[in-house]
């Protein structure tokens, strides 16, 4: 496995580079005497799964949906391929950290809900829906309605959801937040997966330092609150390795202890 790079400083250039799909631009926000975010610049590259990583309350979250378009923000600009976010959009898929299903349909109607409202004919969007349906291992469920579901099984609905549409960003809040640890590595793992095979742009939330080394390209650290980029860190993981060799190679777990030795100081 290669040696992970050292940990940078963020750049906070407004020069986006021509890979960038996602520039976040001096975003603030406040809710009424709370600053939640202040002076936040990013870029997110087309392929790359970026994960969002800080202490409680420093703004991971709302800072995933003013990319989103559900939250406004108080200054600052998002753009997506080059245009001004004003709100969600085509573009854009969020998976939600409690899934946000329809209780009253089928798994199958709940992934081709987006294709739905699209337009899409019914036969194309079941096509579609199936595929996606499959890719989450969740072939023989489309007739299932969430209750029937395990909630490991409940979040794959989701994420085929998510990719069904065919967004070119995907958003990501805490996913895997709601399941035991043995589906969450096997979540980590099928991500990766699909990261590789759909090539889309992915955001990712997460409050687990081990998760955020082993699925990210890169990871941007915030501050508490008022959140700002403190550090931009590259695991540079080998992927080709197994997933128990890259769990116990040294270059990860240096990663790893990289980043809690400058998160410590925020633990309660």
């Amino acid at each position: 496995m290669a040696n992970p790079m050292p940990a940078r400083a963020a750049e906070q250039s407004g020069t986006a580079t021509s890979d960038a799909i996602v520039e976040v631009r001096d975003i603030c926000k406040r809710y009424g005497d709370i600053e939640a975010l202040r002076g936040i610049n990013l870029e997110f590259e087309r392929g790359k799964l970026t994960t969002l990583l800080g202490p409680s309350g420093c703004g991971k979250t709302t800072l995933l949906k003013i990319i989103a378009g559900l939250v406004p923000a108080t200054s600052g600009q998002i753009r997506i391929n080059g245009k001004v976010v004003t709100g969600p959009g085509p573009e854009r898929a969020f998976v939600f950290q409690d899934f946000a299903l329809m209780p009253w349909a089928t798994v199958l109607r709940n992934v081709s809900f987006g294709l739905e409202l699209k337009g899409v004919p019914q036969a194309e969007r079941h096509r579609i829906a199936k595929h996606y349906i499959s890719e989450v291992g969740l072939s023989g469920f489309e007739e299932k309605y969430p209750h029937e579901l395990s909630g490991g099984m409940r979040q794959r609905v989701g994420i085929a959801r998510a990719f069904s549409v065919n967004a070119d960003v995907l958003l990501l809040d805490e996913p895997f937040s709601a399941v035991d640890e043995q589906n969450r590595r096997k979540f980590q793992e099928d991500l990766l997966q699909l990261v590789e095979k759909e090539r889309k742009t992915f955001l990712f939330v997460t409050h687990s330092i081990e998760e955020a080394v082993y699925v990210s390209d890169r990871i941007v650290l915030l501050s508490p609150r008022p959140g700002r980029v403190s550090q931009i860190i590259e695991p540079n993981i080998d992927r080709s390795a197994a997933p128990d060799v890259i769990r116990r190679d040294k270059g990860y777990l240096d990663v790893v202890e990289e980043i809690w030795q400058g998160l410590r100081q925020y633990a309660e």
